[in-house]
């Protein structure tokens, strides 16, 4: 292996007072892994490398009593984990680099993380982005010494931001809280279950954009789409919906300035169940009914921030339904078809859309929630009522008419809903409406559903391609089958009768490249 230390972009320098602390240190870098990642360990014997890898592969595989022999004997121990793979190297027997082509090196880092120990056998073989983690005695028995080293590129904003989340932990009094990876979403927030002797707790971490190209141009479409940005719209919403009685992660502890919120942890109980998850038609018979209690209310344009200031909740608006359509012509359609819209194309199809965005823009108004569906969704079964639905994820919320929500949840991106419990969502919405107001106007909501349901499918076409060619974000891919689905179902609605003939046109299914 080169000398990196001289050519090194950084170098942290970390006391590490316990054994605990090695093992909060392998946890702080196992949130930040990525496929393609080298950790180089590197230490006598006794250092403390075992300790560090043991703990770093269990943070992964969220799971405390996993055995993590070592392979010493037989070079490489893989583990095939819930995020990525991991590949768990010793090389002390390595007779030559030659040999990791037979352990399969190259191939581990197009999968998933190589954790290397006696990282020097490799000679040059390592990648130059590669973290070297040097472990040594410290001023106590039980004390260590933690020297990471490498390109700053590939790793000090991730090593800081991480850093800045195990001190935000000790301010709210969880210093060693045990972190695990809980979720990410398609902004750049995370969410992290954190527990201590005290209990659980969920951590979001919510990092401002890098100011660079790529993060302006992030920040400027999600303006354009009326998204919120950094952590105080995600604290007034809790406040606001809280206050309504419904079931909100109480917030523990903020940094609103480092982006970083300590949450009560509403727990992983789920609105679907099954393989492939299915809807739990109860759970979304309430959640809907949550929809229709919120969307029969007279909501303020603005709340307490909980900061001693007010949010101003935005109006979604003509331009923000606009702005997510465009993302099918900017970025879905050349993968759904090989190619972009031409002018004539795309003017016709925002001509189509004219006069639908116009309906909705007339019609009645409400918070939109925004992303309302399965992620977001958890049952609190020791709750009652509406109290029994657990929401996430609010912080965009914004005027918009009321079937956006409920669109959302009747076509739920991440799962199959069927038509059938499709139109009793819509019934149950439809009747908790008239009990509140007997002038609900079922006709004009039904066509705006159907409006809005293919406003949807049409965005989250173009939004999952964005989001893997932009953002690195593969997975969402899996879903554009389901978004045709949909698309093909409320195309049958005459009031899309030219939006149906436009994609007949544009994007007939037997032209579809296959997702």
């Amino acid at each position: 292996m080169a000398d990196r230390d001289e050519d090194a972009d950084f170098d942290f320098d970390l006391a590490l007072a316990d054994e605990a602390a090695t093992v909060a240190l392998a946890e702080d870098l196992a949130a930040i892994l990525r496929p393609g990642d080298v950790v180089a360990l590197v230490g006598d014997l006794g250092a403390g490398k075992s300790t560090f890898a043991r703990a770093l592969i269990r943070a992964l595989a969220d799971d405390d009593r996993l055995d993590v022999p070592s392979p010493t004997f037989t070079l490489v121990q893989s583990y095939d984990l819930p995020r990525f793979p991991i590949a768990h190297f010793d090389l002390y027997r390595l007779s030559d680099a030659s040999e990791l082509d037979e352990l399969g090196l190259d191939e581990a880092l197009r999968e998933g993380v190589a954790l290397i120990e006696w990282p020097d056998r490799a000679e040059d073989r390592l990648p130059a982005t590669a973290l070297i983690l040097a472990l040594g005695p410290g001023e106590t028995p039980q004390a260590r010494r933690a020297r990471l080293t490498g390109p700053a590129e590939a790793w000090a904003a991730r090593l800081e931001r991480t850093l800045a989340a195990r001190a935000f932990l000790a301010f709210a009094g969880s210093p060693r809280g045990h972190r695990r990876h809980l979720q990410g979403d398609a902004s750049s927030r995370s969410y992290e279950r954190i527990r201590d002797e005290h209990g659980t707790t969920v951590l979001m971490n919510h990092p401002a954009e890098p100011d660079d190209a790529a993060g302006r141009a992030r920040v400027a479409a999600r303006a354009a789409a009326k998204l919120a940005e950094g952590p105080e719209p995600f604290l007034a919403m809790d406040l606001a919906l809280a206050g309504f009685g419904y079931s909100t992660p109480e917030v523990l502890a903020h940094d609103l300035d480092d982006g970083f919120l300590l949450l009560e942890d509403l727990g992983a109980e789920t609105c679907f169940r099954g393989d492939p998850p299915a809807p739990i038609p109860e759970r979304y018979g309430a959640a809907v009914e949550l929809l229709a209690d919120l969307h029969g209310r007279d909501l303020p344009a603005d709340v307490d921030d909980g900061d001693g200031g007010r949010h101003g909740i935005p109006r979604l608006g003509v331009e923000g339904y606009r702005s997510e359509l465009e993302i099918l012509l900017d970025w879905g359609l050349p993968h759904h078809i090989g190619r972009r819209a031409s002018e004539a194309e795309a003017a016709r199809f925002r001509a189509v859309w004219a006069p639908l965005l116009a309906e909705i823009e007339a019609g009645p108004q409400s918070w939109s929630l925004r992303d309302y569906h399965s992620p977001n969704l958890l049952w609190l079964p020791e709750r009652t009522g509406l109290a029994r639905i657990g929401l996430l994820d609010f912080q965009d919320a914004a005027f918009a008419h009321p079937a956006y929500d409920v669109a959302s949840l009747t076509q739920d991106a991440r799962l199959d809903v069927s038509a059938e419990l499709e139109a009793e969502l819509l019934a149950t919405y439809v009747a908790a409406r008239r009990r509140r107001d007997s002038s609900f106007d079922e006709t004009a909501f039904r066509r705006a559903h159907a409006i809005l349901a293919a406003q949807r499918a049409t965005r989250l076409l173009g939004q999952f391609v964005r989001l893997r060619d932009r953002d690195g974000k593969a997975g969402y891919m899996r879903h554009l089958p389901r978004q045709w689905v949909y698309l093909t179902r409320v195309l049958a609605e005459p009031v899309l009768r030219d939006l149906k003939l436009w994609y007949e046109d544009v994007a007939p299914a037997d032209r579809r490249i296959a997702d």
